[in-house]
C-alpha cells in the first residue's frame, strides 16, 4: 500500500506575508503647448510613420518621436499630440508633415 504525503506545512516568522496595500498611480496627462495640436491617427503606412487627421481640418503625415518610439505603440484611432513641421514646406497635391510627441491612453 502507499502512503499519501501529508501537506507541508511552513510556520515560522516569516511564513506570513500579508498583500500588498493597493496604490494609486498618477499618469502624466499633458496639455498641448504653443504651436502644438490634437490629430486623430488614421492610417499606419509603415515603420514610424502614419497618416493623422488634424483639429484644423488637415491631413498630414506624422512620424513618432525618436523618444517614444519604442515604448509606445501608436495604433489606428489614437489621439495624439502632434508638432506640425514649419521647415517642411507643403508641396502641392501632398500631405504636410509633423512629429507625433505624445499618445493619450484609451
Amino acid at each position: 500500500m502507499f502512503k499519501m504525503k501529508k501537506k507541508q506545512v511552513k510556520r515560522g516568522r516569516r511564513s506570513y506575508t500579508p498583500s500588498p496595500t493597493p496604490t494609486v498611480s498618477r499618469v502624466k496627462m499633458p496639455y498641448r503647448r504653443n504651436g502644438e495640436m490634437f490629430a486623430r491617427v488614421t492610417d499606419i503606412y509603415g515603420q514610424e510613420r502614419m497618416g493623422v487627421f488634424c483639429e484644423d481640418g488637415k491631413h498630414r503625415n506624422g512620424r513618432i518621436r525618436g523618444k517614444i518610439k519604442k515604448r509606445v505603440w501608436v495604433r489606428k484611432g489614437d489621439l495624439v499630440i502632434i508638432n506640425p513641421w514649419a521647415f517642411e514646406t507643403a508641396v502641392e497635391g501632398k500631405p504636410e508633415k509633423c512629429e507625433i510627441s505624445w499618445r493619450y491612453l484609451r
